[in-house]
């Protein structure tokens, strides 16, 4: 594989500061410059109602009960004046309003047409400013007459500047308004330190009446934020009194879960509340928040392809209790919910966060959606992927279908394993394991998502028991057999350890029976890494042949064409190309024809009905754009005992840039495999011009395809049959060749020419990396014997 995400911040969002209440009782960042109302307070002020663009016809004031008991409000006003005027207007207000209980009073209309207010308490007549002006909470009906210093004028018991033009505010004036924002109260109305600019943000207007549910009455659940879609109902409004129990903490925030779920699985009983620094909630502590429901894309601006996270922003918490029992995981697997065995999305057109249907009993995508944030349990889980760098572990419940021989899951043409999820070490050690291994007993965690993929982000480290699989040997060829492998051994350099040369040569030697020749892919220049414009690799062949001898292997010797500087891509510097790598102790020699170069290509000669290469080794139409940025192919000609054999290695385009399967864009878009489809276009003409002038011409393509067995860029390799794929020849079980993500796959591929492919021949992918946490490459070889006369 050439290239790794970097990076493992989940939340780069801009810190935001956390009130506190303690005891019920909020604790203001500042010294308050006037008494914090103790109940009734304005929460929300928008005048832009009618004007071009405004979402609503109305202006309106909107109030909120922060306190705990029910305040009347029969006999008070709202009071408005312009920025800088005096004289001011009122709208009577009457009943009351009880604690967490908003309070709608509608103004005057605009001309435009746009969607009606919620059903208002109350209705004036005030045309209010859509940018900046002064509003008042007044518990008489005397009007003010001030222009500065309202806010501590008798019978105010709340008042608001909003815009940097207002005369009057508490501290400091709220941000300028607009035809399309409003200035909102944070911590859905509750918070109220006497500071206009901190307590209110600019955002859009979300005008709620006495119907609507409020933060002191608790009437905002979980399941109201995640509702039964990818993106929340209530996205960029606010919400209070959010009741749960923290089960989890990071270093900048806390999940909670909803003690009392509904009975309806598709909405998520638990969130994730971003405080930006290190929180000061327990876990088992009974919590109530108000703040911003935003949705959060991990990656940021590069993680465009992510789905999004709900989550609380901007949130105050108020502890009511400590030591509460946790709520329940959700058991996934046999006894308790059942992914989709198949299916991750099938009916979104593009997007999935605003099309198609949520439904998570059919779509893998929507089933793990359903619990993002809550805590989720599986029992003996089946670890289908080896402990990666990232200390991320893919695994799939005991019932799990389509299963390799050796306890992996196989990614098939319209099943990529929606059951998978990834086992994550952000809040407590994942353990070291290998495919086939099982995590005794319950596996426990909350639900997140990140870099393409849902986590159950563990709480405890599972305790493992051995799968028990070991690397596999292949047989030893007969005399009479050619033996032909392709190896990728992972950008190999002389920088390397010398451990990883010694295990690569134990490989080739007691794995594959050090066959008589291996195509070697990523095979980096004597540099490595290091961007110097050095392109050849005689130091790296040298050290990993020195290391097949040191085994107890045969006397290889190579050839491969020196690329162009930085021309090929994969790690930049380092020139990975393929290598012809071969022994003539049994048979097989090379037949050299010189003056192949990066640039030349590479042509099939015809003399007298018997074909040859041009060049050999040499390269496959090099200028061709179908190679920008990628391997060329490397064609070789060869003989044994006598038998002309072409042998075309080959290292496609990579995947890079593909959507991942689990991102918002559905179906994902795999845009890295047109390029390999005219990779694919151009060997097997090359290979169709040797057939072409031999039809029984003995020819071997092979190589890192990046591509599956099931893939366009296989049909078009196989096309008209002249080509046989062998991987296609093995039951689903055994055809894998690389494991990404849980998903055991087909990469790496040996195609033979239909005569060879009429032989007796013996074809076996060796199994001795992709399985492993520590391996020496992430592919595993494969070899296979011809019987050639």
């Amino acid at each position: 594989m050439e290239s790794e995400r970097s990076g493992r911040t989940r939340r780069w969002a801009a810190a935001a500061v956390a009130s506190v209440a303690v005891g019920g009782l909020l604790v203001p960042s500042q010294d308050a410059a006037y008494a914090a109302s103790s109940d009734i307070v304005i929460s929300q002020v928008y005048g832009g109602g009618g004007n071009s663009g405004a979402p609503y016809t109305h202006d309106f004031i909107e109030l909120y009960n922060r306190g705990t008991s029910t305040v009347s409000v029969s006999g008070w006003t709202v009071q408005y004046a312009s920025a800088s005027g005096s004289a001011w207007s009122k709208t009577a207000l009457s009943g009351s309003i009880a604690p967490g209980q908003y309070y709608l009073v509608q103004e005057a209309a605009g001309a435009g047409s746009a969607a009606s207010l919620p059903t208002p308490d109350v209705t004036g007549t005030i045309a209010m400013s859509a940018t900046s002006a002064k509003v008042a909470l007044v518990t008489s009906t005397t009007a003010l007459t001030c222009a500065t210093g309202c806010a501590s004028q008798a019978g105010v018991r709340d008042f608001v500047g909003y815009g940097s033009s207002a005369s009057s505010y508490e501290s400091a004036p709220t941000g300028t308004l607009s035809n399309t924002t409003a200035a909102v109260r944070t911590g859905g109305g509750a918070t109220d330190t006497d500071n206009n600019s901190a307590d209110f943000t600019v955002t859009a207007p979300v005008p709620r009446n006495s119907s609507s549910g409020g933060g002191g009455g608790g009437a905002t659940r979980i399941r109201d934020i995640q509702g039964t879609a990818h993106i929340s109902p209530l996205n960029g409004r606010q919400a209070s009194g959010v009741s749960g129990v923290v089960t989890a903490k990071s270093s900048n925030g806390f999940w909670m879960q909803d003690p009392q779920p509904d009975t309806d699985p598709a909405t998520s009983e638990g969130i994730f509340v971003y405080t930006g620094t290190a929180p000061t909630v327990a876990v088992a502590d009974s919590v109530t928040v108000a703040g911003t429901v935003s949705e959060f894309r991990p990656g940021g601006t590069s993680g465009t392809n992510n789905l999004t996270t709900t989550e609380i922003t901007a949130p105050t918490i108020t502890v009511v209790a400590s030591g509460a029992t946790l709520p329940a995981p959700t058991l996934v697997g046999p006894g308790g919910r059942v992914p989709p065995a198949a299916v991750i999305e099938d009916d979104a057109t593009g997007d999935v966060e605003n099309s198609g249907v949520f439904d998570p009993a059919s779509d893998g995508i929507d089933f793990w959606e359903s619990m993002e944030g809550m805590r989720v349990e599986i029992d003996n889980a089946a670890v289908v992927g080896p402990r990666n760098s990232y200390g991320e572990v893919p695994v799939v419940p005991q019932d799990s279908t389509t299963r390799t021989n050796r306890g992996g899951i196989v990614l098939q043409s319209g099943d990529p394993n929606p059951e998978r999820v990834l086992l994550d070490d952000s809040l407590a050690a994942t353990p070291t394991v290998n495919v086939g291994d099982t995590l005794s007993g319950a596996t426990t965690g909350v639900l997140d998502y990140s870099f393409g993929n849902f986590k159950l982000l563990v709480t405890s480290t599972p305790s493992v028991t051995s799968g028990g699989i070991t690397p596999e040997t292949t047989q030893t060829p007969t005399a009479g057999e050619l033996s032909t492998a392709t190896f990728n051994v992972e950008n190999l350099d002389p920088s390397d350890p010398q451990s990883k040369f010694d295990g690569l040569a134990g490989q080739i030697v007691g794995s594959l029976k050090s066959p008589d020749l291996v195509a070697l892919e990523e095979v980096q220049d004597n540099s490595g890494a290091t961007d110097d414009g050095v392109v050849a690799c005689e130091q790296t062949m040298s050290k990993l042949i020195g290391a097949i001898t040191a085994a107890g292997g045969p006397s290889y010797t190579y050839r491969q064409i020196n690329p162009q500087n930085d021309a090929d891509g994969g790690e930049p510097g380092g020139n990975i190309r393929q290598v012809f790598m071969y022994r003539t102790d049994r048979g097989l020699a090379f037949v050299d024809h010189s003056g192949g170069t990066a640039t030349r290509a590479n042509a099939v000669v015809n003399t007298l009905g018997v074909p040859s290469l041009k060049y050999s080794p040499g390269r496959i139409d090099p200028a061709n754009s179908a190679f920008s940025s990628s391997r060329k192919p490397l064609a070789g000609e060869f003989t044994w005992k006598g038998k002309t054999v072409f042998v075309i290695a080959n290292h496609f385009n990579s995947k890079g840039g593909d959507q991942p399967l689990f991102g918002h864009f559905q179906p994902p878009t795999r845009s890295s495999e047109t390029q390999r489809h005219n990779q694919a276009t151009v060997v097997k003409s090359f290979v169709d011009q040797i057939l072409a002038v031999d039809a029984s011409a003995s020819v071997i393509v092979l190589g890192d395809l990046n591509d599956f067995e099931f893939s366009q860029t296989a049909d078009i390799l196989t096309a008209n049959n002249s080509l046989v794929d062998l991987p296609r020849t093995l039951t689903a079980a055994e055809r894998y060749t690389y494991d990404f993500e849980g998903n055991s796959q087909v990469l790496d591929h040996i195609l033979l020419s239909a005569g060879l492919a009429a032989t007796a021949y013996g074809y076996d992918v060796v199994h001795v990396n992709s399985e492993f946490a520590a391996q020496l490459s992430d592919h595993d070889p494969q070899v296979v014997r011809i019987p050639l006369p």
